[in-house]
């Protein structure tokens, strides 16, 4: 046979194997579930397919691996169709005690030999997780005895030589090192929230105190961002216990002025392994005696208990699991015998790989520093945004602030909002007017943005002014899109003058960073302007530059996800396909993202364009679809994406297109994205950005410069930086209003991979072509 023969053969051989025998990866969630886990799954599934692998799901997680049979079975790209949006987990999950013993794991082990899987991926906690990195390092041995036992060939066991292994955390506790977020930490917190905002306003009607106990085990993350979020009175936390063995008299005190003051309600927030610095458990009960006898009130107990775990994952959670699944098949693809498995976390809004094993050592370490009563170590391993959040609580939840130090000069901040209303304003505000008064400072309210300013429309506030203002949507102090003309300077300046105002906080979107910047740029004709600046990011369309994420982007991507589903429900009951139009002007941040979380097959942005071409590829997905069973097609447009293809031709040309094979609805979601009281994260965000911006003034208030600081906080790359606002002009599209730099258009790829099945078949004969054109450099 001649060279050429030969390589014909070796390529076409080659070629069948990548083809016919792809790898085989398993996917199982194990432990208690979290909302999030059948997004991860639908993405192991869908990104495997895409690269070429054959996926099985291992229902009821390690119990279905021992078991065999019908609970490993192989999923299709439709088995993971319509299950984005669910709580739990579809595909199962169970304790099993067969599984910690080294028999249950050989039949674990020759269960997936005999099906070729040999990459798994498991979801779950710190348990669960473990059980997999065990089964991973007897994997050899244990296939040596399976072959002693005649139970696998010995082909087989070299076929299979390692386990390639990578762990997603699902754990509503956000209690694993390695990653700032947990699958399904975030959904957990929406249930906490909304919880205590119902119960807020029926103990306020009552004049009640409620003791709420959330879930955690010995975590208090959920404790304490609750805490956060809802405004709370008190919070019990194990990483923190009381430093004082009379606890009880501290807070009664606090809870007991704080009714003297005016407030008609007390909400005090449990973490289910709260302790005193004894190792005493502090139980709801027991705050509830406590409260009763020192405070004479009525006082009821709410456990939140399983519903924080239930119930349909929140946008962040399904956007997380997604990415997260998609590293995590990349990883397993691609691991090597000698590389220890990863745990794919995320860190500074970035996807990171760690070491599995040493994220659960370290997270183990932090339980035994609160047993052994090391606080200060277990609060550290937590990390700095942790320990910040609760800084921050502690000074919040004072009844009072602080008495100003004698001879302290009481300077005057002025607060305002400049754009559109973005759910997070008020919990801005809130945060900011209460620490400003700690430190000594008269806050001062400026009526509906730089038109109020304008106007000299000013008001003091005090500690109870914003009362109860965290959980409230809208703008309490109005706003408006008012950018100043050169003859509303003066105007300005007295107005500062006036009021003595010391240092300016803008809390808004691209309008108020354009306002704040005319300021800037008038300082030399008005000496008034030259005071400390700070713009915070608050707008839903997340288009202001040097800020990841801006504070209403989360509520408004919630608002969209929550129609969507309901839009879907409609859909699937009659064929049909809607076009869904949502707000962000000429930024698309919503428009893929919300896509991403509800499975769109399209996302339509202005950062891309829409061109003729894209609009007949759509056409042909949505009608070869619906040939082949698809009952629901769903199309996101940014409402600024393209100025001739707009919703109402997209609409009109897919209905002539789509014959009897569909019929297309229109959702223009409108103003609704605005509206609603804030999700816990923007309520977060919105509190420690302000935190950080008071004290940002307050140090250069304390060493005043020739020209005053203008700068912008914003959230970049997992933590709070300020960036001049001059640099920040700089970084922006001023035409089309948004960065130049958009991170989040690193999601495009696998928004398109989740939603388009062809792209697998070619990935198939792309891997072909590369290992056929080895060979041929080979021969």
């Amino acid at each position: 046979m001649s060279a050429n023969a030969v390589a014909e053969t070796i390529v076409t051989e080659t070629v069948a194997r990548v083809l016919i025998t792809p790898k085989r990866l398993g996917v199982l969630t194990s432990g208690g579930d979290a909302p999030g886990m059948n997004a991860a799954v639908r993405a192991v599934v869908r990104a495997g397919i895409n690269r070429g692998a054959e996926v099985f799901a291992i229902y009821e997680g390690y119990q279905g691996m021992i078991d065999g049979g019908d609970r490993i079975r192989p999923m299709g790209w439709n088995d993971v169709g319509g299950i984005l949006q669910r709580g739990g987990t579809v595909i199962g999950t169970a304790r099993c005690q067969e599984f910690r013993t080294r028999d249950g794991r050989r039949v674990a082990v020759r269960n997936l030999v005999m099906r070729g899987i040999d990459c798994l991926i498991a979801i779950g906690g710190d348990g669960s997780l473990t059980g997999a990195d065990l089964l991973r390092r007897e994997w050899p041995e244990l296939l040596q005895e399976l072959v002693e036992r005649g139970e696998i060939s010995p082909e087989q066991a070299a076929r299979h030589g390692f386990l390639a292994l990578a762990g997603l955390v699902g754990s509503i506790d956000n209690d694993m090192l390695g990653t700032d977020m947990t699958i399904g930490a975030d959904t957990a917190l929406h249930r906490i929230t909304n919880a205590v905002d119902a119960l807020t306003s029926t103990a306020a009607s009552h004049q009640r105190a409620f003791v709420v106990e959330v879930m955690g085990r010995r975590c208090g993350y959920l404790a304490v961002m609750s805490a956060l979020a809802t405004g709370a009175e008190w919070v019990l936390i194990p990483e923190s216990p009381p430093e004082r063995d009379d606890w009880e008299s501290e807070m009664a005190e606090v809870l007991r002025e704080g009714l003297r003051m005016g407030r008609r309600d007390n909400i005090v927030i449990v973490a289910e392994g709260a302790q005193d610095r004894h190792g005493n458990p502090i139980t709801c009960t027991y705050v509830r005696q406590v409260l009763e006898d020192r405070l004479g009130e009525d006082v009821r107990i709410t456990v939140l208990g399983h519903v924080q775990r239930g119930g349909s994952p929140s946008a962040y959670d399904r956007i997380l699991s997604t990415i997260m699944g998609v590293e995590a098949v990349d990883a397993v693809l691609t691991a090597r015998p000698e590389i220890e498995p990863y745990m794919i976390g995320i860190q500074d809004n970035r996807l990171i790989r760690q070491p599995l094993i040493t994220c659960v050592a370290k997270t183990l370490e932090i339980n035994r520093a609160i047993q052994s009563g090391d606080f200060v170590k277990a609060m550290q391993m937590r990390g700095r945004g942790f320990q910040e959040a609760f800084r921050i609580l502690r000074k919040l939840v004072g009844a009072m602030p602080q008495p100003a130090r004698p001879g302290q000069r009481r300077l005057r901040l002025a607060i305002l909002h400049g754009g559109g209303p973005a759910p997070g304003m008020n919990a801005t505000v809130r945060a900011a007017v209460r620490l400003a008064v700690d430190k000594g400072y008269q806050p001062l309210g400026v009526m509906r943005g730089f038109r109020g300013l304008i106007n000299n429309d000013i008001r003091e506030l005090g500690w109870m002014s914003v009362t109860g203002w965290a959980p409230m949507g809208g703008a309490e102090l109005g706003t408006s899109r008012k950018v100043p003309a050169d003859r509303d300077l003066y105007a300005i300046a007295r107005a500062l003058e006036e009021n003595q105002i010391d240092a300016l906080l803008m809390v808004g979107g691209w309008s108020g960073y354009t306002a704040a910047h005319a300021l800037v740029q008038a300082r030399r004709t008005f000496p008034s302007f030259n005071i400390p600046i700070v713009c915070i990011p608050a707008t839903i369309n997340n288009n202001v530059p040097a800020a990841d994420f801006s504070i209403g982007a989360d509520t408004a991507l919630n608002s969209i996800t929550e129609v969507v589903d309901k839009i879907k429900q409609s859909a699937v009951a009659s064929n049909r396909v809607f076009v869904v139009e949502v707000m962000g002007r000429y930024c698309g941040y919503l428009a893929l993202l919300s896509a991403l979380a509800t499975g769109a097959e399209r996302a339509y942005l202005h950062e891309e364009g829409v061109r003729l071409h894209d609009l007949e590829q759509d056409i042909e997905l949505l009608t070869d679809g619906f040939q082949h069973g698809k009952r629901l097609g769903l199309m996101i447009r940014n409402e600024n994406a393209n100025p001739l293809y707009t919703t109402q031709f997209l609409a009109a040309l897919f209905e002539e297109e789509g014959g009897d094979l569909f019929d297309v609805r229109i959702s223009v979601l409108g103003h609704l994205q605005q509206g609603g009281d804030p999700q816990p994260f923007d309520r977060i965000l919105a509190t420690r950005m302000a935190s950080r911006a008071v004290e940002f003034i307050d140090q250069v208030c304390s060493q005043p410069e020739a020209e005053a600081p203008a700068v912008c906080i914003g959230h970049v790359g997992g933590e709070l930086r300020f960036t001049p606002l001059d640099d920040v002009i700089r970084m922006s599209d001023e035409r089309f209003q948004r960065p130049k730099q958009q991170w989040w258009m690193n999601l495009r790829p696998i928004a398109r991979m989740m939603a388009r099945q062809e792209v697998a078949a070619q990935a198939a004969v792309e891997v072909a072509e590369e290992v056929s054109e080895d060979v041929d450099s080979v021969v």
